[in-house]
């Protein structure tokens, strides 16, 4: 005679779903597994967000002046009338990105020997305007006025 094993048997109120009467169900458990993931993504995010700050910073030191300066200023410009754009390195000049696609960007004037900076937009940028528009602006100095353009630029290519 074999001995008889303890059969759980189900609390009361227990329906089929609920399999595991001491634990979680399988909804709770699918639930937790997806905050996990978007605890994880959000992370993500936000290294991601701080590694492209760091390398655009470091660009920008490496800069000589005029440039530094220029970029500096502009930098915090576009920090804070575009918050939603995120900072990172592109073709090792500063830039600003949504959804990983670059909107903004700024070309020192000596990375390829020009006599000016670039301050440019790529074609994510909402910019557009009947068949013709710019989406490069040569950078000699930053002024007041040439501020005040420049996040008119920015908030219209965010959209």
């Amino acid at each position: 005679m074999t001995p008889k094993k303890d059969v759980q048997q189900p609390r009361q109120g227990a329906t089929a779903v609920d399999k595991n009467p001491k634990g979680f169900t399988a909804e709770e458990r699918a639930a937790m597994k997806e905050r996990a993931q978007e605890l994880k993504a959000a992370e993500r995010a936000d290294k991601d967000k701080t590694e492209g700050e760091n390398a655009v910073l470091a660009k920008i030191a490496e800069m000589q002046e005029p440039d530094r300066a220029m970029a500096t200023r502009l930098h915090a410009i576009i920090k804070a009338c575009a918050p939603t754009l995120s900072p990172k390195t592109w073709y090792g000049m500063p830039a600003y990105a949504r959804d990983g696609k670059v909107v903004c960007f700024f070309q020192s004037g000596q990375k390829f020997n020009t006599r000016y900076a670039t301050l440019g937009f790529s074609d994510t940028a909402k910019l557009d305007e009947n068949a013709l528009w710019p989406v490069a602006f040569a950078l000699k100095e930053l002024t007041e006025t040439e501020e005040t353009m420049i996040i008119a630029l920015v908030k219209k290519a965010v959209g």
